[in-house]
């Protein structure tokens, strides 16, 4: 009896050990164990803080206003200081000389407008701080005969050709060799001119101012024209180098040569396009 209480004991003790080996070698059918993960550190959230609708908002910034440009001188003003410039746009062959006496007119007004809006500046007509530096740096100090130039030569009407008398010429004399440029009767400029040789000759007669141009180069010759007034189909009135160095040694191609550089730039600026030209032999 005994014996037996012993034997069923410990075939408990061996049914309990084989039940916890086959809870412990889990079964291929059972599901799978989940991983134990570790939580990382994160970053904290940051939270604006809540706006106060009673608070007013901080304004824009706000980027400096440019500072006004200051005009020097203006339509109507007077002075020295008015009589440098117009000096000065005369040496530009912007103003003819006869303008340069102190005052800001029309005419210095149209000059000043055609040099701002050669160097790409804002076209006003007023002179500026800015248009005041750039003309002084591509001109020279004023002389006093830039200053104050001669008024210009009243010549006797009788001297010149019936033609010339009336309106703006071009009076050009083939016998003495001489340009003047008149209004209303009155000579305003001469020149010293040469004309073409006898195969290319000048021709004579009444025209008009068709075509400038200041820095011309010719496409026949190739020969620089510089302040070129063309009258009659390619003859114009300029500048030659030229004539400057040998006078009347040479001749021209059948232009109207001029030998003052500075005056022939004046003369440029004076005439107008539709202007007359009489071309003849007193």
């Amino acid at each position: 009896m005994r014996t037996g209480l012993i034997a069923l004991s410990a075939a408990v003790v061996l049914g309990l050990g084989a039940g916890f080996g086959v809870a412990a070698a889990q079964s291929p059918h059972a599901a799978p164990t989940r991983p134990t993960v570790i939580a990382s550190p994160t970053t904290p959230t940051v939270v604006d803080p809540p706006v106060d609708p009673d608070t007013p908002a901080p304004p824009p910034p706000t980027t400096p206003e440019a500072a006004p440009v200051r005009v020097l001188w203006t339509l109507d003003d007077t002075g020295a200081e008015v009589r440098s410039l117009e000096a000065r746009l005369a040496q530009r062959a912007l103003l003819a000389r006869r303008w340069v006496d102190g005052t800001f007119g029309t005419a210095t007004d149209k000059a000043v407008r055609a040099f701002q809006g050669s160097r790409h500046l804002p076209v006003t007509g007023s002179v500026d701080e800015q248009t005041w530096a750039e003309l002084k740096a591509v001109t020279h100090r004023p002389t006093r005969s830039e200053l104050y130039p001669p008024k210009p030569e009243a010549a006797p009407v009788g001297k010149l050709d019936p033609r010339c008398l009336t309106g703006r010429v071009l009076c050009i004399d083939k016998t003495s060799r001489r340009l003047a440029f008149v209004i209303d009767g009155t000579v305003q400029r001469r020149l010293d001119v040469r004309f073409g040789s006898q195969f290319t000759p000048t021709r004579e007669g009444v025209f008009s101012v068709y075509y400038k141009s200041a820095d011309h180069v010719s496409r026949l010759y190739g020969s620089s024209m510089p302040y070129a007034m063309f009258f009659s189909r390619g003859q114009a009135v300029h500048f030659s180098s030229d004539f400057a160095n040998r006078g009347y040694a040479g001749a021209s191609h059948g232009c109207v040569n001029t030998r003052d550089k500075a005056a022939t730039a004046a003369l440029f600026a004076d005439v107008r396009i539709g202007d007359s030209v009489v071309v003849y032999r007193s």
